[in-house]
């Protein structure tokens, strides 16, 4: 079954809602039981699903989001939604703030055929706008040119 991509967007809209209000039942129906969080950090760490509902409540909270651009690509029955994004997030008495990219893979759940949230990987943004264009140089669709 085919998943659209305002189903895909809502989905996450939903799981960061979730998150916000520390909702730990609401998260727990949205994700995967071998849900993976990766955060980016140096280096990189990783929250299992029960780490991560517990970490909801210990200290790893999403106070604010909001997302910018977002971009979802469906592949058959699974989804990719990334968006960059606004947050601030609680890590314990810290408040970690401002442009992240969060990254989610949506998944055919195996009962009940709905979509759950399969892994998030969240990473601040490189705010070098230099690097961004450099990037985009080398789309080809944006050069007009052909694929290898």
């Amino acid at each position: 079954m085919a998943v659209s991509e305002a189903e895909i967007e809502a989905l996450a809209l939903g799981a960061m809602r979730a998150w916000v209000a520390g909702d730990e039942k609401a998260m727990k129906k949205l994700t995967k039981r071998d849900f993976m969080c990766m955060v980016g950090t140096r280096p990189p760490q990783l929250l299992d699903r029960p780490s991560f509902l517990a970490a909801m409540a210990e200290g790893f909270a999403c106070r604010s989001f909001t997302f910018r651009e977002v971009l979802v690509r469906t592949h058959g029955t699974s989804a990719w939604f990334v968006a960059a994004a606004e947050l601030k997030l609680g890590l314990g008495r810290e408040e970690w703030a401002g442009q992240f990219l969060v990254s989610d893979l949506w998944k055919l759940g195996s009962w009940g055929g709905k979509h759950k949230l399969a892994e998030r990987s969240i990473a601040v943004l490189d705010p070098d706008e230099d690097r961004a264009r450099a990037i985009q140089r080398l789309q080809l669709w944006n050069k007009g040119g052909k694929r290898r």
